[in-house]
């Protein structure tokens, strides 16, 4: 799951603000035409089908290609200066028979790096529909195009139909990856509506956290593909890559953020978080079901001290309907009356270790590894000072649901009983 954050755009905009006011405008100017904020270049890989099928024409009354040309050029007049951008084409070149030849069939057709539209534009012109379909090969090629650098990476497949070159399949492409824990994400555009492929091109963008779009329009085809191009752009929050431990003493410690991991089916993974006193901790994890699942499934986080005591828990049951299972959890630690601290003149954090397990089963057929997607946001707020806030009185933990469920019963029997004397004299008086 991506979280986008959009305080550097408003910051941004702040600035441009003031700037406009204190500066005459020739100031701005010059401001306007200095070099853009350095910051970790997005890259994206359009990565376009233009095997044999392509000659279908279903499109608007042309041609697949002659579409998706249309498109690419729509496309490439509106990237954002900032993105990085590069083109990869699978069954473009060998028109044999020879399935190991056609199944190698991949190459970039322009490097990922600043666009020069006109350049682009005229490589994609001379494509022509010629091959196989080798999506697997295609997937691996443009994950090392978008190799090195810190900003955002994102793959737009377009093509028209199922993969054939297995046995290389290329969801399990997909899931290995992701697997990597180099957060690129696979969106996957579908020019025939068919079953088949649908299913495929879903469960590769389901493996990295992407999307699945089918498309029959031109003007769809060029809409689409530019959204996710500028969704490239846009200010995101990159997970880190982390391994749970199977147990609280070996986990690792975790500071406010985002996470990704990997769960194996029935395995129980391990965090830990300090707590310092007077923040409370909010946690919550969710779980991808990136392929076939059996239905009745379940998603567990539990807040646990190191002597193995629960504090509080959060828990989340699926029935197969939905691809991503969440929950979360709080827990707020009181501030100190008097400040005991650990020998650095700070209040002592209480370490908290936090459990992430689930109830996911497969059919025998489904491949177990890599295991489930796991995506673990932290953060630390301040704790709650208001009586309103049941979180400052620990609902959910220790004796204060016990009163509050005891008083409750209390008073309903009470209201009860009043009920059944008044409807008893009623009858006896009629």
């Amino acid at each position: 799951m991506i979280t986008r954050k959009r305080l550097a755009a408003g910051v941004c905009g702040l600035l441009a603000t003031l700037a406009v006011g204190l500066f005459p405008s020739g100031a701005a100017a010059d401001a306007a035409d200095a070099e853009p904020s350095s910051g970790p270049a997005p890259k994206v890989d359009l990565v376009l089908d233009v095997s044999g099928s392509m000659r279908t024409r279903d499109i608007d009354g042309q041609s697949r290609m002659a579409a998706a040309k249309q498109a690419f050029n729509e496309v490439l007049d509106a990237v954002p200066e900032e993105v990085r951008l590069g083109i990869r084409t699978l069954g473009a070149n060998y028109p044999g028979e020879d399935r190991k030849l056609g199944c190698k069939d991949t190459r970039q057709l322009y490097p990922v790096g600043p666009l020069d539209r006109t350049e682009a534009k005229t490589a994609v012109g001379t494509l022509a529909p010629t091959g196989w379909t080798p999506i697997g090969p295609a997937l691996l090629g443009a994950a090392e195009d978008l190799e090195g650098g810190d900003g955002t990476r994102r793959i737009v497949l377009i093509t028209d139909g199922e993969d054939t070159c297995a046995p290389l399949d290329p969801c399990e492409v997909a899931r290995d990856i992701a697997a990597k824990g180099i957060h690129l994400v696979i969106d996957t555009l579908g020019l025939v509506p068919d079953a088949k492929t649908r299913r495929q091109l879903t469960c590769i963008a389901e493996a990295t956290g992407g999307t699945y779009t089918s498309v029959r329009h031109t003007d769809e085809l060029s809409g689409r593909v530019s959204q996710l191009v500028d969704r490239a752009a846009d200010p995101v929050v990159t997970p880190v890559a982390t391994e749970g431990a199977a147990q609280c003493t070996d986990a690792p410690q975790l500071r406010p953020g985002l996470y990704t991991d990997r769960e194996e089916f029935g395995e129980h993974r391990w965090y830990r978080v300090d707590v310092p006193p007077g923040r409370e901790l909010r946690a919550s994890v969710s779980i991808a079901a990136d392929r076939a699942v059996d239905d009745d499934y379940g998603v567990l986080l539990r807040a646990v001290t190191v002597h193995g005591r629960e504090i509080v828990r959060g828990a989340e049951a699926g029935n197969g309907r939905t691809d991503v299972i969440s929950t979360g959890l709080r827990y707020p630690k009181p501030p100190l009356d008097d400040e005991d601290d650990d020998g650095t003149g700070e209040p002592a954090a209480e370490t908290v270790c936090l459990e992430v397990s689930s109830s996911f089963s497969a059919p025998d057929a489904v491949k177990k590894t890599p295991g489930l997607p796991v995506e673990l946001a932290i953060d630390l707020v301040e704790g709650p000072d208001e009586a309103s806030d049941v979180a400052a009185f620990g609902l959910g933990r220790g004796w204060w649901p016990l009163a509050v469920l005891a008083l409750a019963g209390l008073l309903t029997g009470l209201l009860w009983g009043w009920i059944s004397r008044w409807r008893v004299a009623v009858w006896r008086t009629h």
